[in-house]
């Protein structure tokens, strides 16, 4: 399939009836490079990064699967500033970003064969609601996930990142880009209505019983992740999920037998893992939650998801009791 170097499709009523909505927006496609597409191989490989400045080893390490290869951002909403930058940092055959706005475009047949012909493929940052509502049960689900099962490379940067494990704080009752849902709040009522838990988007075998989460040090969620988790429990999805949570100017790089390394000069990443079940997990009642496991993993450390260890780093525990977190670590320190 091919393309010229920016496409913009919309959907327009030309004005015949008088009821004629305005124009809306169907999708945008800009694209650099060969307007062909290219005819390469691809190797599995998965890039988590927790947002900020973005980080060029995490985008070179998903071109480097990639070869001579396309390579597509996703957004709901943005432009292209992604091509250039990712064209000055990798050897490709094309860098495009397609922009899918609404859950009409999700359904249109070009946009599945779009990222059906990408090799690697990264979800932009922004707001995680907008992937879950405009993409989930769509035919951009199912490409998505039919690329990941065929063993070609993948990523998200902040809300891209906060979609690619099973479990996914959705944003659903939050205002778009709202950053005002705080641990503290989660913690004192876990089932006050912001905290909203959804699953099953993207079908990363690794990322399985995990939930993902992103500017994670930097924007102090640890609190309310704990809740989450309590919640994914409680809530009877899993009794021992687990987190990927990474840092703004962090990202994990995540090979498919598990192992993955931290780059990046932010505070790196905290894997965290269920011990026991939450003691009380109820409304209007602090969250009482005891014994989880946590790794701290700074830049250069490595980690390997299938045994769930890690070197490098510092292994601690965290309890939440009636809605205050408590640490074994040095000082007490929760990050």
């Amino acid at each position: 399939m091919k393309f010229n170097t920016c496409i913009v499709l919309l959907l327009i009523c030309f004005g015949l009836a008088p009821a004629c909505p305005a124009q809306t927006l169907a999708y945008q496609y800009f694209r650099i490079g060969s307007p062909a597409d290219a005819t390469t191989s691809a190797s599995a490989g998965y890039a988590l990064m927790g947002g900020g400045d973005d980080i060029d080893e995490a985008f070179r390490f998903l071109c480097n699967k990639a070869p001579d290869g396309d390579f597509l951002i996703l957004r709901a909403r943005g432009d292209d500033d992604y091509n250039s930058y990712v064209n000055k940092l990798c050897r490709l055959n094309s860098v495009a970003t397609l922009v899918i706005p609404n859950r009409q475009a999700a359904q249109d047949p070009k946009v599945a064969d779009v990222i059906r012909h990408a090799e690697a493929v990264v979800i932009a940052g922004g707001d995680q609601a907008r992937y879950i509502n405009y993409w989930q049960n769509t035919p951009v689900q199912d490409v998505l996930n039919a690329h990941i099962a065929a063993g070609r490379p993948i990523g998200g940067t902040s809300a891209g990142l906060a979609v690619l494990g099973e479990f996914i704080y959705s944003a659903q009752a939050s205002a778009p880009d709202d950053e005002a849902l705080a641990s503290g709040q989660t913690l004192v009522d876990p089932y006050m209505p912001r905290v909203s838990v959804r699953r099953d988007f993207l079908h990363i075998p690794l990322l399985n019983n995990t939930l993902t989460d992103t500017h994670f040090a930097k924007r102090d969620r640890m609190g309310r992740s704990l809740t989450f988790l309590a919640r994914i429990v409680q809530d009877g999805w899993s009794e021992r999920p687990r987190e990927v949570a990474v840092d703004e100017k962090s990202a994990v790089l995540l090979e498919p037998d598990g192992s993955a390394k931290v780059v990046g000069p932010g505070l790196g990443a905290y894997f965290i893992a269920v011990r026991e079940p939450p003691k009380f997990c109820r409304p209007r009642t602090p969250l009482t939650f005891m014994n989880l496991a946590v790794y701290r993993a700074p830049q250069g450390s490595s980690f390997d998801l299938s045994r769930w260890r890690g070197a490098g780093g510092v292994a601690y525990t965290l309890s939440v009791e009636q809605g205050t977190v408590h640490s074994t670590q040095n000082g007490g320190r929760i990050y």
